[in-house]
């Protein structure tokens, strides 16, 4: 990536060299809270690699003061695997004590995907939640939210957003602009800033755990936070940054191609033929494999490894030379992964089936 117009919130985003993003945009390297955070796969893996303003998170961990973790999540598909990420990270800062807010982006879906909005609301009901749940996300202590359906102070403060932007600065920021990107911008600033409102925590430390592309909308939102300094004193939303997982066929990981993703609600046996159709870093032939060794940091099955299904560093790191010294070949490592994908899937759609009640319980209080 060489120029900021790349960064995209609604397009496709290829990074093939995530440290320039410190340069070009003011990213700082997460390298420092790496040994304070080690139990944290992402963390200790460099798959978080950046962050705004995480000293103020960090201090409020330490000292166990009270802090905001503060997401969305996008209802147009299935939860898949990519997903995961951003909801481990979730249940990771509850379990570090942050007030969790969980907002459904179902205005967005409509806006920008072309999404039913009840088609929205299905999707985060029934695969995102139930989900969240069962990967360890307590629903009590969460404030969850659909972008059409909230509380007043809320969309009075969306709407107070837009006399402290202008179009040119929009323009500036995300190129070609349609009432519709407009809205879904003021949205996504009052998801991250509003649980400083008076009506809620008043200002408090915020954290927002993104992908790269992400980043337009988290250096708008604190822009705008400091234009509101007088009205609410708000405290600039930190931010981390984390990498992209690649789909199973390469590229990028969507819903929208099946491919390229597994669900969490997938089948097992669904599962495992993905993994058996998916991109490796392997050679051409198992003779040529074991002479050259293979390429595990283009392989998508070492990706599901790396990121999800195995905790132990070591294991990791015996795969991962094994691949290298081509002892182990991409049939023997997609077997393996497909051995502990279905144990995960079998696990998680044991919890999901009870996760489901507590969903419905949660909502109808909600209601």
């Amino acid at each position: 990536m060489t120029s900021k117009a790349k960064i995209d919130p609604w397009g496709s985003l290829d990074i093939e060299d995530y440290r320039k993003l410190f340069d070009e945009f003011g990213i700082e390297s997460f390298a420092k809270y790496k040994h304070t955070l080690s139990d944290n796969r992402y963390v200790r893996r460099d798959i978080i690699f950046g962050h705004r303003d995480f000293g103020r998170i960090m201090k409020a961990i330490e000292k166990r003061e009270p802090f905001v973790m503060m997401t969305g999540l996008m209802p147009s598909g299935r939860f898949h695997f990519g997903h995961k990420m951003v909801a481990d990270q979730i249940i990771y800062y509850q379990q570090l004590g942050a007030q969790v807010y969980v907002c459904s982006a179902d205005l967005e879906a409509y806006t920008m995907r072309g999404m039913d909005l009840p088609k929205a609301r299905e999707i985060a009901v029934n695969e995102y939640l139930p989900s969240y749940v069962a990967l360890g996300l307590d629903l009590d202590k969460t404030n969850f939210w659909f972008q059409t359906d909230y509380v007043v102070p809320y969309y009075r403060f969306r709407d107070l957003l837009s006399k402290k932007v202008t179009l040119n600065e929009l323009k500036g920021i995300y190129g070609k602009l349609s009432p519709g990107k407009i809205l879904s911008v003021l949205a996504q600033s009052a998801d991250i800033l509003h649980p400083q409102l008076e009506e809620f925590n008043g200002p408090i430390p915020t954290v927002v755990p993104v992908g790269a592309d992400q980043d337009p909308h988290i250096r708008l939102t604190r822009d705008l936070s400091g234009r509101f300094q007088l009205e609410y004193n708000f405290i600039p939303p930190s931010s981390t940054y984390h990498k992209f997982m690649r789909g199973l066929q390469g590229g990028k990981m969507s819903s929208s191609e099946p491919k390229s993703s597994i669900a969490l609600s997938d089948k097992p046996k669904d599962a495992m033929r993905k993994i058996m159709a998916a991109k490796t870093g392997g050679r051409p032939t198992v003779e040529e494999h074991r002479k050259k060794g293979g390429r595990p940091e283009e392989c998508t099955v070492y990706d599901l490894l790396l990121y999800h299904l195995v905790e132990d560093d070591k294991e990791l790191k015996d795969i991962y030379t094994s691949c290298r010294s081509g002892a182990l070949i991409c049939g023997e490592c997609k077997a393996k992964c497909g051995e502990l994908m279905a144990k995960f899937l079998d696990k998680h759609h044991k919890r999901m089936s009870k996760a489901q009640n507590k969903v419905k319980t949660y909502l109808d209080k909600r209601n």
